[in-house]
């Protein structure tokens, strides 16, 4: 089961750095930013936190919230989250509930070899808790800014 552009996004928990558990119930009356990606600490994903993390204070003002999704375990997270420096969390999904939640789990080439990962994605879900907008295959550059630019239109 997949969720569409226009659909309420049903209810999760998932464990997110810092010990605590997210409930997106929880963030009602708030702009969530999920933003899926393959692994920690690698270039491409580091690259897009930090761009996320720079882009920050404009999030907030704009009152949204940012999560980061892997299937990396807590305590990568912990590690990838103090070494960036990111003002958000990121949210632990080891058994791919929320992966498959928002079919992002792919088979994707790596060195000629067919594997399952996550493709790099982004959802936008509004406070009322309607997924509003989605990218799918996300190059990273430039990519923060587009969810912006998206954010800026649609709070205004």
């Amino acid at each position: 089961m997949s969720i569409n552009t226009g659909d309420l996004v049903p209810d999760f928990t998932a464990a997110a750095t810092g010990g605590q558990s997210i409930r997106l119930s929880e963030l009602a009356g708030k702009y969530v930013i999920l933003y899926f990606y393959p692994k920690d600490s690698t270039p491409g994903c580091t690259q897009e936190g930090q761009a996320f993390r720079d882009n920050n204070p404009r999030f907030t003002e704009l009152n949204a919230v940012i999560f980061g999704i892997s299937r990396d375990s807590l305590r990568s997270h912990e590690n990838f989250k103090t070494k960036q420096a990111f003002p958000f969390d990121l949210l632990s999904d080891p058994d791919e509930q929320l992966c498959n939640q928002f079919d992002v789990i792919k088979m994707k080439n790596m060195y000629g070899k067919q594997v399952r990962g996550i493709e790099r994605s982004t959802f936008l879900i509004s406070p009322e808790g309607i997924l509003i907008k989605e990218w799918r295959k996300v190059a990273v550059k430039n990519h923060v800014t587009e969810v912006l630019a998206a954010l800026e239109a649609i709070a205004r």
